[in-house]
Parts: C-alpha cells; sequence; structure tokens
C-alpha cells in the first residue's frame, strides 16, 4: 500500500472522526461498569490482550509471511477492537454495554500493549531499529491518535450532554462517509496490487479474524459467561481496528508495507462476522419457534 496524502492526511482525520464519535457515546460509567459483569469483561480482555497475540505468531509462522508482512500481522493482532463490533454485536443480540466498556478499556490499554507487541515482533523478524514504544515521539503519536479524540468525545459529552446526543448519528455518518472514500480510494490506487496482497496475507487475515470471533464467543462460554455477553465478547475480540493499524503503519512508523495486513483484513472481516452475526440471529429465531 503506497503512502500517499490520502493515506497520511485524510485517514488520520478520518480515524480522529472515528475516535471522536466513539468519545461522544462514552461516559466515565463506561469504564466503570466492569464492576458489574466482570467475569465478561476480563476474559474478553484476556483473550484479546494475551491470547491474540499468539494465536497471531502461530498463523504468521505457520505460513512463514515474510517479515515486515509478519509485523503487520502482529501490528493488527494487537489493535484493539473497533466501533463496528458494536455494530455488529447490536445486530446479533449481543450485550452492547459490555462491548462499549470493552472499546473503551481496550483503547486506553493499547496505548500501552499495542507497542510492547510491534516492538518484540520487530525485534524477532526484521533486522532494523524500527520501534514504536522506545522512542517518546510515537508514543506520544499514538497516545494522540486513540485517546486525545476519544477524551474530547468524552468532554463534549459530559459538558454538553444534549449536544452529544444530537451529534452521534451525524458525526457516526460522516466517519463512515469519510472511511468508506478513504479506503475506496486507497484501494483504487492501489488496484493493481490488490491480487498480491490477497495472495501474501489473505488467508492469515481471514483466519485471523475466524479464529479470534470463536475464542472471543467460546473461551467466555465456557467459563459460563451469558450468551449475550459471549456474543458481544466475539465481536470486539474478533473485529479489529483495522484503521487504526493501518494509521499507525503509515503515519508513525513510516513503513507502508506494514498497512498492508491491516487493508486486506479491513476488506475480509465483514465476511466472517456477517456469517457470524447471521447465524447467531437465524438460531435464536428457531430457538423462538
Amino acid at each position: 500500500m503506497a503512502s500517499s496524502t490520502l493515506t497520511t492526511v485524510f485517514l488520520p482525520i478520518a480515524l480522529a472522526i472515528v475516535m471522536f464519535g466513539l468519545g461522544l457515546s462514552l461516559t466515565i460509567a463506561d469504564f466503570t461498569r466492569v464492576a458489574r459483569f466482570p467475569r465478561a469483561a476480563l476474559v474478553a480482555l484476556g483473550v484479546q490482550v494475551l491470547v491474540l497475540p499468539v494465536l497471531c505468531l502461530g498463523l504468521v509462522l505457520l505460513f512463514d509471511l515474510s517479515p515486515v508482512l509478519a509485523v503487520g500481522m502482529m501490528l493488527l493482532a494487537a489493535s484493539p477492537g473497533g466501533t463496528t463490533a458494536n455494530i455488529f454485536s447490536h445486530l446479533a443480540g449481543g450485550d452492547v454495554a459490555l462491548n462499549i466498556t470493552l472499546t473503551a478499556i481496550n483503547s486506553v490499554l493499547a496505548v500501552f500493549t499495542l507497542p510492547i507487541v510491534v516492538n518484540l515482533s520487530v525485534a524477532g523478524f526484521m533486522d532494523d531499529d524500527t520501534s514504536l514504544g522506545l522512542q517518546p515521539a510515537k508514543m506520544l503519536t499514538v497516545f494522540a491518535i486513540v485517546l486525545i479524540p476519544v477524551a474530547i468525545g468524552m468532554a463534549v459529552n459530559r459538558r454538553f450532554p444534549e449536544f452529544a446526543e444530537r451529534m452521534r448519528k451525524p458525526v457516526k455518518i460522516a466517519s463512515i462517509v469519510v472511511l468508506v472514500a478513504v479506503i475506496v480510494g486507497a484501494l483504487v490506487a492501489e488496484r493493481a496490487n490488490l491480487a498480491g496482497y490477497l495472495r501474501d496475507v489473505g488467508i492469515v487475515a481471514l483466519l485471523l479474524c475466524v479464529l479470534s470471533l470463536a475464542l472471543g464467543y467460546f473461551v467466555p462460554r465456557l467459563v459460563k459467561v451469558s450468551e449475550k455477553q459471549a456474543i458481544a465478547s466475539a465481536f470486539e475480540v474478533g473485529i479489529h481496528n483495522s484503521t487504526l493499524a493501518i494509521t499507525i503503519a503509515l503515519t508513525v512508523m513510516n513503513n507502508s508495507a506494514l498497512a498492508v495486513p491491516g487493508a486486506v483484513y479491513g476488506v475480509l472481516m465483514f465476511f466472517p462476522a456477517g456469517l457470524l452475526a447471521w447465524w447467531i440471529t437465524r438460531r435464536r429465531a428457531h430457538a423462538e419457534v
């Protein structure tokens, strides 16, 4: 994926709008709500923060990806769940409040866990001194990309709740429009390379999504988490914020090849996520008959 004005300027702006929109829907209670269902939240967070990087590492080694694509996959696996997870969870009848809580906590944790995973991956796969967490300027960039727009949105929500309520839908629509425009523009610009990208990391990205969704659902069910919370966990764990991964690859690490796994995943993830939401909805409909 070539770095251009589209990806280096408009992509961060699009991500900032998305994160600001997330902040408009968050309150302090969303962070403290974990006390109401600690088991569901802790299990989902444990799977996402600890298990997924190990799973992704196994896939990377199994398919013998090139070093730069291996690091790009690890960057993707370390990225938190995106707001798309909330939408799929709502469609499938999941506990959206748990999704919001997990997204909020994961967005904060990612500022610290993502650089650790990426630095270890760079040290293991790439023979250079590229680093995300060891350079304060890069850490501040990640902090700015992830947390500042969320904090601003939360501040607006706290100070002007009625305005925030009115703005949630327009901001959500605007973020979708901008993101679609950026993705379509990037795909058009890279149309000659799409087949190569899919060939290089398509299977790995698809397997990561499928296995993440499965782990996110079945691990909570094994420890007696409720069905609705397991559905929320499945989508939160299974749908990564590919936009964040692409933005960090292009604007923080200045490496366009690192953005390839995130770009491929960002397209492919809708298919298994949509199938899971359809299957859950269909199963529930049959159970109610």
